[in-house]
This record gives structure tokens, C-alpha cells and sequence, in this order.
């Protein structure tokens, strides 16, 4: 899960930080948290990219609230979770507007988070899948699951994590018109690689979580490795 804190305190970020890393540990779900001590710093971030699962969003912020924020952010996206953190209630009314999933009192309740957390995972259960063919047969690939696809022939080779390959009849210019704006980039002219799953990048391959790899061609490393960056990058209040 890729989640991010919007909170200007550091020190209550930096505490939800830690229970969300621990819920992910007790459940053995790797979670990506990110930090940004203001709605503006956020929103800069989410303008070039919007992959993201939950946001925990302080309300009460300088120069733009939380709920603001929240409510440019569901004009452009209607499946982000958003759970609010606040000491007080008064924007309960206007959170419903915006689709809350939930809100944490502060002071935050280590319990309460986990909680949350476990509503939250449930709910982003329900992503996005891709309907591919092989042979005479219709296959549900998940798409968070694919660390890369690979052009062949009239098809293409699908690459799931810890799976074997699958040959497809879909071929490669409708893959990249399904995948790249769902956070894959092109690795090599043959070559789609799903950027959620990349562990390291080097000047002649990429390499994944689950120990495979995929060329990169030298022209494209250069923006390989920028999304990479962007992606995974934190950025830390303080």
C-alpha cells in the first residue's frame, strides 16, 4: 500500500508513521509512507502523480485545511481513501461530502490505527484488473501483481511476481495503452515495467522484489530511474 501523511506537526506524524510501519509488520504488508508537513507540498506531489491508496490528512493546517485539500483531491480522484486526524470534530458534516473513510482523535489511539488500517486494506482490495487471452482461455491478472510485460511476436509475456510467464494474445501497444497510466513505465523498446514492484535499477536492468529482471535500454534509464525515484522517494516533515 502506498500511503501518505499530510500533517504540518512532525511529531504526530511521525507517530502514526510508526504504528502504520508496525501494523504492516504484524500483517506482512509492505506499506510505503510518505510525509508532507502541508496540503500545498502534497498537492504539488499528487499534480504528477496520483498513485496512491490511503491518505491520513491532519485538518487543522496553515495556509490551506485539510478539507480543502481533500476536496480538490476528489474532483480528480474517486478511490484514494482519506481518513482525517483531528482534534476536534467540527468538520465531520463536510468529511462525509469528501467520502471519509474515517476519522482518528487526537491524541491518536495506537489501537484506533490499526483499526483503521485494517478497514483501509479491505477496502483497497477491490484495484484494478487486466483481462488478458491465452489460447482459448480469459485470465483475471491483477495488475499491482505484474512486474513486467514483454512483447513477443503478435503477443506478449507476462511477468507476475512470484509466478511463472504467461503468454498472451494481447499484444504490446494495447498493454501500454491499459498499463502506463497506472504507474508502469517503458524500460526498453519490448519492455513494460510495473514501477510498484521494481526493488533496484541499474545501468542495464531492472530488478524486482521477487528477484526477476528486465532489460533497460541505455536511451531509457534515465526516465526509468527518475519514476523509480519519484515513486518510492519519502519525504519526511522536520
Amino acid at each position: 500500500m502506498r500511503i501518505a501523511i499530510i500533517e504540518d506537526e512532525a511529531s504526530h506524524g511521525q507517530l502514526l508513521c510508526s504504528y502504520i510501519e508496525e501494523w504492516g509488520k504484524d500483517k506482512g504488508m509492505a506499506c510505503h509512507i510518505e510525509q508532507y508537513k502541508s496540503a500545498k507540498q502534497f498537492l504539488f506531489v499528487f499534480d504528477e502523480n496520483q498513485d496512491f491508496d490511503v491518505l491520513f490528512i491532519d485538518i487543522q493546517m496553515p495556509e490551506m485545511n485539510g478539507m480543502e485539500m481533500a476536496k480538490i483531491i476528489r474532483q480528480k480522484n474517486q478511490e484514494i481513501v482519506f481518513v482525517f486526524t483531528t482534534g476536534i470534530t467540527d468538520y465531520m458534516q463536510e468529511g462525509y461530502e469528501v467520502e471519509a473513510m474515517h476519522y482518528l482523535i487526537k491524541p491518536l489511539d495506537k489501537e484506533k490505527v490499526y483499526a483503521c488500517m485494517e478497514k483501509a486494506a479491505h477496502r483497497t482490495k477491490t484495484e484494478e484488473y487486466l483481462l488478458v487471452h491465452t489460447g482459448d482461455v480469459t485470465i483475471k491478472i491483477h495488475i499491482r501483481d505484474i512486474n513486467y510485460v514483454e512483447a513477443k511476436g503478435h503477443g506478449c509475456i507476462v511477468k507476475i511476481q512470484g509466478k511463472p510467464f504467461l503468454t498472451v494474445k494481447e499484444n504490446m501497444t494495447w498493454m501500454e495503452e491499459q498499463l502506463l497510466p497506472l504507474s508502469f513505465v517503458k524500460c526498453h523498446r519490448s519492455y513494460l515495467a510495473g514501477i510498484r514492484n521494481i526493488h533496484k535499477i541499474d545501468k542495464t536492468d531492472v530488478y524486482f522484489d521477487d528477484g526477476s529482471t528486465a532489460p533497460v535500454s541505455r536511451r531509457m534509464y534515465r526516465q526509468v530511474n527518475q519514476k523509480f525515484i519519484q515513486y518510492y522517494h519519502r519525504r519526511f516533515s522536520g
